[in-house]
């Protein structure tokens, strides 16, 4: 089920790549600042974890794009909780809109830390639920919040992740990386760096699920207020970039 329900969801995030450009601008624009964040580790080798329709590549070329099955746009597969790759070759892995689909999020993190070479990253973007982005995520958005339900962390024990259920938390990541709830299971990293965004551009295209909101031509007039909203990040932010560092 849950591969059926990804399978689904690629098709129409393809559909809606193909004719909204403010849609193709906002996420160049995203990958654009990922890409700022990489490590730089010499002979660096950039691993994208869910790549769907894989147009980080327009951006960060020499990525290598996986996801849970084999797609036209992936170069192999790989199960966030069992990579592949074997312990520190990695020096970058990226997350776009997935880490809230993973439903453990420490046996991620754990497998993500261990291919990482020292100095790697794990550059993510994610939600950001402020006082906007409660609203945009919580109320307009198909996929639910989970705000206050239980994050678990780890697996349990003995139990399979080849196939792992169709899951989403759109709060976990504010949860996790803004509180102090997890300092503890997250001592392991060296740093942890959050830039909390408006994004309003985003809003203004309507994502993957919904109408654009404004025409093309608005797009210089929104750039260009969105770092006022970006100082209020508790109102305004409804995403953000989470790097951390091994």
């Amino acid at each position: 089920m849950g591969i059926f329900t990804h399978r689904e969801q690629i098709l129409r995030h393809r559909a809606y790549w193909d004719h909204k450009p403010l849609l193709r601008r906002v996420y160049h624009d995203f990958y654009k600042m990922i890409a700022s964040q990489l490590s730089n580790l010499p002979d660096g080798r950039i691993v994208e974890l869910g790549s769907g329709i894989g147009s980080i590549k327009d951006v960060i070329p020499h990525c290598i794009t996986t996801d849970m099955f084999p797609t036209p746009w992936s170069d192999q597969v790989e199960n966030a909780y069992q990579l592949s790759f074997q312990d520190e070759t990695v020096s970058d892995l990226i997350l776009v809109d997935v880490f809230h689909h993973l439903q453990f999020p420490g046996t991620a993190l754990s497998e993500f830390y261990r291919v990482l070479r020292p100095g790697g990253k794990v550059i993510m973007l994610e939600p950001s639920i402020g006082a906007l982005g409660l609203l945009v995520f919580g109320l307009l958005h198909q996929e639910g919040l989970r705000f206050n339900g239980k994050i678990e962390w780890n697996a349990p024990h003995g139990q399979s992740l080849e196939n792992p259920e169709y899951y989403t938390s759109q709060g976990n990541a504010t949860r996790i990386f803004l509180g102090e709830s997890y300092t503890e299971q997250l001592k392991a990293w060296k740093n942890i760096e959050v830039t909390r965004l408006s994004a309003l551009v985003y809003l203004a295209s309507g994502g993957y699920t919904k109408p654009q909101l404004l025409f093309n031509g608005a797009l210089p007039f929104i750039k260009s207020i969105e770092p006022w909203f970006d100082f209020l990040p508790a109102l305004f932010a409804i995403r953000m970039i989470v790097a951390l560092t091994k």
